[in-house]
């Protein structure tokens, strides 16, 4: 069964299985649990709470000053994917990075492009692949197979592109079908998205909020509660109700890009991006004696969720002035994290995770 989450009906429906209980595990315990290999990160939560009122103002400040930046890039992406696919879109965002763009891009779509779109949000688990019911749900409700977008937020290293495209060739294969398995994202850091708006490492102002700004749903779980014909599961935030920006979020992202005088450009040339990211992966494991790349995460919206919901070792900023990273250095000074300034970072931030004896 979907729903809405807090979005209004008709501008998403998620499919996710929703629990009543979680699995609620405090963020040290789940960081050992993870890197220890006793469980996988998708088999636990840890609690989500209010965003203080200083951090819901530096959110604010983001929309004031990368709102227009991100509409910009929603309405440029909007284009390129009216573009390239022909007749009804149908949007497959990745809960829930993705949701609050793909709410935006069905809206103008359908509003400037004059394309009939629907818009799913789905899960996607690194090493456990996309959720195979949830596609063929979709399917099973007639929506072509040419149809079908999967759209993102941004890429890091672009883990989760590569997720996306070998679990989409092994559901193809399974099923018969031929999804296309690019990725579309406004920020492509890691040179990994079929298409991108953007290559840059900008504050996409949704990345700073969690469940409060992605219709008040969990990240994904994957656990012994979903069972072999569910969805992958989420809880519903209903007590953050009263923080919550989902809606307002989408409707000031609408409201700008249908402002916008200037004609959308051609796609980002992600070659560059490839290149960069591959080059400081390596430099940093070696720099600070790292052998899982899973705890290097390169940019403003990896190092939020970082410093979020997992166990920081180290902040990395390129400019502790500049104001996309204000919000990461409140972050790390109320968690206590070690902040090194590094003019060279070829990112804003980047934020390491503390091993496990860390922990």
């Amino acid at each position: 069964m979907s729903f809405a989450g807090s979005y209004a009906e008709g501008d998403v429906a998620f499919l996710l299985k929703r629990l009543a209980l979680a699995d609620f595990v405090d963020v040290r315990e789940k960081e050992a649990l993870i890197q220890s290999g006793r469980r996988h990160y998708s088999e636990m939560l840890s609690p989500e709470r209010a965003p203080s009122a200083r951090y819901l103002a530096l959110f604010d400040e983001a929309c004031r000053v990368n709102g227009a930046r991100m509409a910009h890039d929603c309405m440029r992406l909007a284009a390129l994917i009216a573009q390239r696919r022909s007749g009804p879109v149908t949007l497959v965002s990745l809960a829930r990075g993705g949701t609050p763009i793909g709410v935006v891009l069905k809206r103008l779509l359908e509003g400037v492009f004059k394309r009939a779109a629907t818009h799913y949000s789905v899960s996607i688990v690194r090493d456990r692949g996309i959720d195979a019911n949830a596609l063929r749900h979709i399917l099973d409700e007639k929506h072509a197979p040419a149809s079908i977008v999967f759209v993102d937020g941004w890429t890091g290293k672009g883990v989760i592109a590569r997720e996306l495209a070998s679990s989409i060739a092994r559901f193809n294969a399974e099923y018969g079908v031929a999804l296309d398995a690019g990725l579309h994202v406004l920020a492509d850091l890691a040179g990994a998205a079929a298409v991108a708006a953007s290559c840059d490492d900008y504050l996409i102002p949704s990345s700073i909020l969690n469940a409060t700004v992605s219709g008040l749903v969990s990240r994904s779980v994957l656990n012994e509660a979903i069972g072999p014909d569910d969805f992958h599961g989420c809880v519903l935030y209903d007590a953050l109700a009263a923080q919550d920006r989902s809606r307002s979020f989408v409707d000031m992202l609408e409201r700008l890009a249908l402002a916008e005088t200037d004609a959308p450009a051609a796609a980002a040339d992600t070659h560059a991006a490839a290149q960069r990211s591959h080059a400081y992966i390596g430099q940093a494991k070696q720099r600070y004696g790292i052998g899982d790349v899973n705890l290097i995460k390169p940019g403003i919206g990896e190092a939020t969720r970082v410093l979020l919901r997992r166990v920081p070792r180290r902040l990395l900023l390129r400019d502790p002035h500049h104001p996309a990273v204000a919000h990461l250095r409140l972050l790390a000074e109320e968690k206590k994290v070690p902040v090194e300034i590094d003019p060279a970072l070829p990112y804003l931030a980047v934020s390491l995770i503390g091993s496990a004896s860390d922990a």
